[in-house]
Formats: structure tokens, sequence, C-alpha cells
């Protein structure tokens, strides 16, 4: 097999490796849906973690990021970014059959001590497979077509976890109501299925062409300067960083929140999940067209505080005692947290692709990486000793009427252990946003532009656009009050 890199690639090679790019994020979608969200947090809770424990398995993902450094030493070596894609991809799924194999042969084995350090050397050998994959990415995928490009890989990636994700939920309830002895082993076959696909998708990696590229021999300290060294570029990393923080302090504590505090079934979270993808899916390719038209920078000041009422929403679920009320909450949140987060990922990686120099795209990417690994591995980490100090401490607020004949108590919020975490994650996400009117991207619109544009456009294709154009004036008022405020 020929990995080597072209000096130029023809229209037709750039279209072939656009199709096995998707194959291989269908296969790769497969995998982390398998092994990840609401399905490794239920296997970690079932083998007795505890919340710091839970934290440290949300933080592993981004911690490794650390680690690109790597990479970007074996792509500047062997000036092959294919080769340590492929390489590093294929060492990183064996760990999960290896995972799967332990509650099925070596039950004694299968403990949360153990499993920690094999998801690790998972989560690392993707990381130094994920930093050369972007750069090459960045030089497969024409920059005029990166917004549209990857919405659509997106949404192919995302329908494949709605309808995996909905099979396997159903099926783990199902063997936890009637046959609670294999629900274990069902664990260890999905991560034993899941290391075989992401091979599979491995092979469609190694049959996509790669355009020559070379980095420069300096040394590697040097070059990592160089993006911190690039005003605008910095200013993209300190929100960035402020924004992962405040978003990983809280969003994994979701699915811990709603099994061990509201004891919904893994069908009901799931489900709720669900309702989220498809929102995201619905609109992604709306963000990646607005993302080409406009601005990356601007889709994200309009998905940004969308996502931060959300965070707040949640500080008010639980508090209601029927279980209707609390769902229609949790579904309402669910949605609005798709549809802004489709545009907010999407956007996030497309401006660190634009903003960096095609010559330096690997070097300021894995800055970029290494960087916001420190804080999003930070986050969660600190959520989780965080939520065993808010354990047995609450604060509840109610308001009462009081009449003649009747006095009526009405429960407005009570806060307690991740609620706190939710809260907090509101407050940095809010501080976050105001670092990224600094950040400068060529052919920015402003923003009430862009909204006007685009509630024509959701008015058109979703019929509900005016829910999400009131949140968006709602929080245009209350930043507005942040900022003079504070700064």
């Amino acid at each position: 097999m020929d990995l080597k890199p072209r000096q130029t690639l023809t229209e037709q090679e750039v279209r072939h490796g656009l199709k096995m790019v998707i194959w291989d994020g269908l296969a790769s979608e497969t995998m982390t849906t398998l092994t990840g969200g609401a399905f490794i947090i239920a296997m970690a809770i079932l083998l007795g973690a505890s919340n710091l424990q839970l934290g440290l398995i949300a933080a592993l993902p981004t911690l490794v990021n650390l680690f690109q450094l790597i990479s970007i030493w074996l792509v500047r070596r062997y000036n092959n970014r294919r080769v340590v894609t492929v390489v590093g991809s294929l060492l990183a799924r064996f760990p999960l059959v290896i995972i799967g194999l332990l509650p099925l042969l070596l039950p004694q084995y299968a403990t949360i001590e153990l499993i920690i350090p094999i998801l690790f050397f998972y989560y690392f050998s993707g990381a130094i497979a994920g930093a050369a994959w972007n750069s090459w990415m960045k030089d497969l995928v024409p920059e005029r077509k990166l917004g549209g490009y990857f919405a659509k890989r997106s949404s192919y990636m995302q329908t494949m976890n709605v309808v995996l994700s909905l099979v396997l939920a159903l099926g783990l309830d199902y063997l936890r109501d009637n046959y609670p002895v294999l629900e274990m082993d069902a664990y260890g076959w999905m991560f034993i299925v899941a290391g075989i696909v992401g091979i599979i998708g491995t092979l469609y990696l190694s049959k996509t062409p790669e355009p020559q590229s070379f980095l420069t021999r300096e040394n590697i300290f040097s070059m990592l300067r160089r993006p911190l060294k690039d005003s605008n570029f910095r200013r993209l990393l300190i929100f960035n960083s402020a924004w992962v923080f405040a978003v990983n302090i809280a969003s994994p504590f979701f699915t811990v929140f709603m099994m061990k505090s509201m004891g919904l079934n893994l069908s009901y979270i799931i489900g709720l999940t669900i309702l989220s993808q498809l929102s995201s899916i619905l609109t992604i390719r709306i963000w990646g067209h607005f993302a080409d038209r406009y601005s990356n920078k601007t889709i994200i000041a309009i998905g940004a505080p969308i996502y931060i009422l959300c965070l707040v929403a949640w500080c008010f679920v639980g508090i209601y005692s029927q279980l209707w009320a609390n769902l229609t909450l949790l579904a309402l949140i669910h949605i609005l947290m798709g549809f802004s987060n489709a545009g907010i990922n999407l956007s996030l990686t497309n401006i660190g692709l634009k903003l960096a120099p095609s010559a330096d795209a690997i070097v300021y990417l894995s800055t970029r990486n290494v960087v916001t690994a420190v804080f999003s591995a930070i986050a969660p980490l600190l959520g989780g000793s965080l939520a065993d100090y808010f354990t047995g401490r609450h604060l509840k607020i109610d308001a009462e009427w009081g009449g003649p004949n009747w006095t009526k108590a009405f429960h407005l919020v009570e806060l307690h252990e991740w609620n706190f975490l939710f809260a907090f994650g509101a407050i940095i996400a809010l501080v976050a946003v105001n670092r990224l009117a600094r950040v400068k991207e060529t052919g920015e619109v402003e923003k009430d532009t862009v909204v006007r544009i685009m509630r024509s456009t959701l008015r058109n294709n979703l019929k509900e656009n005016f829910i999400v154009g009131n949140l968006m004036n709602g929080y245009s008022h209350l930043r507005s009050a942040f900022r003079k405020r504070f700064f």
C-alpha cells in the first residue's frame, strides 16, 4: 500500500479522498458511540466510579492533547501525515478490544482502576493521530468548502449516532431489567465491536491521498512559540480556552446528574441525547452555509448565548415533583443545546483552520489543542472535586404568597451537588463570550445582520425560529448589562 504524500492532487483524487474521510467519520462515530457518552458513564457507575473518577474519564480525551507535541515531531521527521494518522489510529483501536475482553474473560480484573489507564492509551494514540489528521485535512479540503463539507460529514456522523444510541439504550435497559448479570458483558461486546469498526475506519483513511507538505527543522518549542506570538491567534486561544473550561466543568456531569439525582433510565437519557442530535443534524448544514458565507466568529457569537441559557436552565431541572415537567424542560434544553452546539463546534474547528497559515497548520492547530487541553482537562477534574464538596450542601430559593384564606409556596430553584457546576459553567461561559469580540476573522459580518437573515431562513425551514430569535435578543440585553457592569 502506497502511503507516500503527493506533490499535487487532481480534482478526482480530492473528491475520492473526501469520500474516504466521510466513511472514516462514520466508522469513528460508531466507535465513539459504543464507548463514549452516556454508555461509558453508565459502565463506570456500574463499576462503582467516584465523582473524581468520572471527572477523570471525562478529562482524558482532552488531557492527552498535551502529547500532540509527539505528533509534530513525527510529522517533521517523516513528512508523512497519513502514516502518522493511520498508525496512531490503529494503536488507538486495540485498547478498546482489550477493555471489551476483560469482563468476558477476566471479570475479576474489570475494575475502574484498570480500565482508566487503558482508556488513557486509547486517547493518547488517538491524540497523536488527530493532530496529523487536522493538518492533513487543512490541505485536502478546499477552504471555500470547509464549512459545508464538515457540516455534511457531521450530519452523517450524528445520524449514525442517533440510530445506534437508541438501539443500544433500549437493549441495555432490557438487560438491566430482565438479565442484570449480563449488563457488564454487554458493555464488553460493545467495546470489542467498537475496536473492530475503528480498525475498518483506519483502512479508509489509508486510502485517502495526502498533499505533500514540509515542516521546518527548527526547535519544536520555538515552533510552538510562533502561534503564541500571533496576536490574533492568541486572542482565539484565550476565548477557546475559557469556553472549553466553562463547557467541561458542567457538561460531563449532565448524564451523571440524570442517572444519580433523577434516577432516569438509560433509554430516557439516550432519547434526550437523540433530541439534541436531531436538532444538530437539522441545523448543522445551515450553520455551515452561514459560516462559509459570513464568518465562523459570527456563528459562535449567535450560538454561544443560547448554550449559556441552556446551562442556566439546567439549574432548574429536578425541582418539579412531576416527572413530565422535568422531562419537558430537559427536552427543550437538549433541543437548544443541539442547535447551538452544531454551530459552535463547527465554527471553532473551522476558525482554527482558517487562522492557521498553511505552512504551519499542524503547529498552530497543535498549539491550540495543547493549550485548550489543559483547560478542558482541569475543568471536569475540578468539577468532580466540587461535586464531592457540594454533596450534602444545597441552596434553596422559594417564593411564598399568603392570603386570608390560603398560602401558596413556589419552589423557584434548588442548587445541590451538580447543579452548582451548571451555574459556575454559565458564569464562566458568559465571561468567555466577551473575549470573542477581540478575535479578527476575514469576512466577518455583524452578528445582528446574520441573525436577521437566519431568522428568515430558519422560519422557512424549521417553522420555530421565533423561539430562537427571542432567546438571542434576550441574551443580547443580558450581555450588554454584564459588560457595562464588569468591563
